[in-house]
């Protein structure tokens, strides 16, 4: 059976929206998700399932966290394939020691990713910034608080879509391919 990850945006950010992960987890079990596994505190996760699509995982798990949790936040689902393609396909290789700078932005449906365009005035040298075909890649050189890039894909330019930094990225890919149950 085909390993998805799943993303949240803005859970557990600031008082709002609330998700604590041991109950997203057994949330998951409870759609009958398998080899659920979480990461961090900020609504990552990746499970095992039978094939649907990703769109279908994600309107299940948005229904499902309104109905048992009250949150109603944008759910991102990317089955192994797609995920480790945008991995593979990133066009910027962060510098070792700047993970946390280099943004990877995910939406649901690629139409999405063409708001993000409006973006590309806001990059200041020696940032860097591409939309992809399945992500959009935005590199911070001076930190994400400094750059009006990041401000606007954290905004309500990217409201439709979600964000992780390159090592939380790595760590969900090696999660794919370790399933078992339980946080990391």
């Amino acid at each position: 059976m085909p390993r998805f990850v799943v993303l949240l945006r803005g859970v557990n950010v600031g008082k709002a929206n609330r998700v604590p992960m041991e109950a997203f987890r057994r949330l998951l079990e409870e759609m009958g998700y398998t080899g659920v596994r979480t990461l961090l505190n900020s609504g990552n996760a990746v499970f095992t399932a039978p094939a649907r699509s990703d769109s279908a995982h994600a309107r299940a798990i948005a229904e499902t966290l309104q109905a048992s949790l009250g949150i109603a936040v944008p759910v991102i689902v990317k089955e192994r394939r797609r995920f480790t393609s945008i991995v593979s396909q990133c066009p910027i290789t962060p510098p070792d020691g700047h993970h946390s700078r280099f943004l990877v932005a995910f939406p649901q449906a690629g139409s999405a990713l063409e708001a993000l365009t409006a973006a590309v005035p806001l990059v200041r040298a020696p940032e860097r910034f591409v939309v992809g075909e399945h992500a959009a890649y935005l590199y911070c050189a001076r930190g994400i608080l400094e750059s009006k890039a990041a401000t606007a894909l954290l905004g309500k330019m990217g409201r439709t879509l979600t964000t992780r930094n390159w090592s939380t990225v790595m760590k969900l890919r090696e999660l794919l391919d370790a399933p078992r149950s339980g946080q990391a």
